[in-house]
């Protein structure tokens, strides 16, 4: 996906072509002139655009540039955490250029009678990264987790079905040395249905959620800050999981601590392949343009 951001492009002057020596003093005079008023109007011009940009998506830009600061780190102070929401709570599918009404899913995108989960990005650099997913009625976003991320997640549009898992066991889930087992035990953190306007979710590296699971019981839109974003090179990849009921493995219970009133908060999550159902299609971004702006 192409990150589309907007930029004031420079003006060009060339000098009067002057055809008498004796003016060419006054009339280059009034030509730098006129420049520097130029470059004071472009420069006033782009101020203006971001100030005047009042748009809750330039300023969450703006805000995601301050919390994820520092390169590769996921653990935010809770402050930061609170302002993020803050205007992510506040936002409506206008502020990204969406409507109710508006046709931004494709039918034939469907796989074997599976519908397709639409992706489009707002803006990605290597710190975070703003994106959209766009679900039709019974599309799925497998359970999948986001290893050292901090991911906000605002349902702007629809009604969808949200399970979330964290590890029991946080300690084997980061040591590699250690060859995962089949089945490992996950407490469930979500499991029921939210409808837009709603409050925004958080997940975090170890916490909150960080094996979700999204389902659209309505064609739904969801707006996603990723920090950092997903990078092969530095091992944030998603791994994909089926989960199993607690009771329903008698074995793996072995030794268990939970009790039978316990176990509905309980599963054991099983790591697959990549299923079907995750492979998205890309989306052209036609909504409101993020202005960059320098570090």
């Amino acid at each position: 996906m192409t990150t589309r951001v907007a930029k004031s492009s420079k003006e060009s002057s060339k000098p009067p072509k002057c055809k008498n020596n004796s003016k060419i003093a006054k009339k280059e005079k009034r030509c730098k002139g006129t420049n520097r008023s130029k470059e004071v109007e472009i420069t006033r011009s782009k101020e203006l655009q971001i100030a005047s940009s009042t748009s809750l998506l330039q300023r969450l830009y703006g805000t995601c540039k301050d919390v994820f600061r520092s390169e590769g780190v996921a653990d935010l102070h809770l402050s930061d955490v609170q302002a993020l929401a803050h205007i992510l709570d506040s936002m409506v599918p206008e502020d990204v250029g969406l409507c109710p009404e508006i046709k931004f899913f494709n039918p034939a995108a469907a796989f074997e009678g599976v519908p397709r989960v639409g992706y489009t990005s707002l803006y990605e650099c290597k710190k975070f990264s703003l994106c959209i997913f766009f679900l039709p009625t019974n599309a799925v976003i497998p359970l999948h987790n986001h290893p050292g991320m901090t991911v906000f997640s605002k349902l702007l549009i629809g009604t969808m079905h949200v399970k979330a898992y964290d590890w029991v066991d946080q300690a084997e889930s980061e040591d590699s040395s250690t060859p995962p087992s089949k089945f490992r035990l996950a407490k469930l953190k979500a499991n029921g249905i939210l409808s837009a306007p709603c409050d925004t979710s958080v997940l975090y590296p170890t916490s909150g959620g960080n094996i979700h699971e999204f389902r659209a019981v309505t064609p739904c839109a969801i707006l996603d800050v990723i920090g950092p974003p997903y990078s092969l090179e530095e091992g944030r990849d998603s791994t994909y999981y089926n989960d199993i009921p607690y009771s329903a493995l008698p074995k793996a219970r072995k030794g268990s601590l939970i009790n039978e009133e316990e176990a509905e908060s309980y599963g054991w999550l099983e790591e697959i392949e990549m299923p079907n159902e995750a492979v998205m299609y890309g989306v052209h971004y036609m909504g409101p343009e993020i202005i960059e702006t320098a570090p």
